[in-house]
């Protein structure tokens, strides 16, 4: 299996297929596992570029990536009697795509041809990319009478997206215009919720690059548009939608639009309902004096974020946790109620986990309820 997948499945340290694919402040993707005992080891550059990372070096999800890696299918060989014909050279099928005398199916077929090959081989897609792909994915994108032309077209461009030298490209190509407009369903032809979620998706694989962060964010209506799917979406869309304002908001400027776009009540609503990844934007979300106010405002964001705690998984309980801290340490009215929701002994317990981050965001907030209510 591990051989039939693409290279850049693999984990850089430990040449393993990645199962917890995470991104470096560097720009690269590694394995959790892989680099955290890179950094636990005490090195402070990064494995590939060589270049100094901060102290507290983050580890950010890359979900795009994982999301491809279970959702890769190896072909299986069959015997034939004759040998395959070689593949189509990639401008063909690009001008396939181009042409206005290709029919639905054949622009899908060529479509279909062109993501087999991307999906296996970095090379092809930077071929792809230098051969002027992206305006005719971006046409099919638009396509309002063939949804799966628009899908199609959305996995490739999410596939183009994961190569680091792609991302900034597209997006001055007008990705993200596009993206936005699948996302808002302002679309033609109503994309379907698989559509939105894909667009979402590669909006988060296109963040990973600061200025991208920046550029996405500024966009009219990007985020606002998350922030809706986050409320209205079903399932995968909701949840990738999560994903794209995790990734975004790690830029200070786009938690102050989330907030602006209403993302806090969205987002603790969604938290209750048990979509445990909104709890991580929370977690971002109250690093700003705006989000603070906003959670300060939303009755029960005490509770909801306490049974967090109680019933989350350990990267949940992580966010709560750093959410509740920075609520607390400004509030003694939020204080008081974490109290009486019994974080006291809550925290005392995290003090034993095996999380670190766990554990010392348990510490900080447990300092702040005493502090803040003179508890020995």
């Amino acid at each position: 299996m591990a051989a039939q997948l693409p290279e850049h499945f693999k984990c850089p340290i430990s040449l393993e297929i990645m199962s917890d694919p995470v991104i470096l402040s560097s720009g690269h993707t590694f394995d959790r596992s892989s680099i955290q005992r890179w950094l636990d080891a005490g090195h402070r550059t990064c494995p590939i570029t060589k270049l100094p990372l901060p102290d507290h070096a983050s580890l950010i999800p890359n979900h795009a990536l994982r999301s491809l890696i279970s959702n890769f299918t190896p072909l299986t060989p069959t015997p034939i009697p004759n040998p395959s014909p070689p593949h189509p050279q990639p401008e063909t099928l690009i001008s396939s795509l181009t042409s206005s005398a290709s029919s639905s199916s054949s622009k899908l077929d060529s479509l279909h041809q062109l993501t087999r090959l991307a999906k296996r081989d970095s090379l092809f897609r930077r071929r792809l990319t230098d051969s002027g792909i992206v305006p005719p994915l971006l046409s099919c994108v638009d396509s309002h009478d063939h949804d799966s032309l628009r899908e199609n077209a959305l996995s490739l461009l999410l596939i183009l997206s994961l190569d680091d030298h792609n991302k900034v490209g597209l997006v001055a190509e007008g990705v993200v215009a596009r993206l936005v407009a699948v996302i808002s369903g302002t679309a033609a032809g109503n994309p379907s919720p698989d559509c939105r979620a894909l667009a979402a998706t590669t909006l988060t694989s296109l963040a990973v690059v600061e200025v991208n962060k920046a550029t996405i964010g500024a966009y009219p209506h990007a985020i606002e548009s998350l922030v809706a799917l986050v409320r209205d979406g079903k399932g995968r869309e909701k949840k990738e939608a999560a994903t794209a304002l995790y990734a975004l908001c790690s830029f200070p400027d786009n938690r102050r639009r989330a907030v602006e776009c209403g993302a806090v009540p969205v987002l603790l609503r969604s938290v209750d309902c048990g979509l445990e990844r909104a709890v991580e934007v929370v977690g971002v979300l109250a690093k700003c004096k705006e989000g603070r106010e906003q959670m300060e405002r939303f009755h029960g964001c005490v509770q909801i974020l306490s049974r967090v705690l109680r019933n989350g998984s350990s990267r949940g309980v992580q966010y709560a946790l750093l959410a509740l801290n920075s609520l607390c340490c400004g509030s003694e009215v939020a204080s008081m109620e974490a109290i009486r929701e019994g974080l006291l002994e809550t925290c005392l317990g995290f003090l034993e986990d095996d999380n670190e981050k766990v554990r010392r965001n348990a510490s900080a907030l447990l300092q702040n309820l005493r502090g803040n209510n003179r508890i020995s």
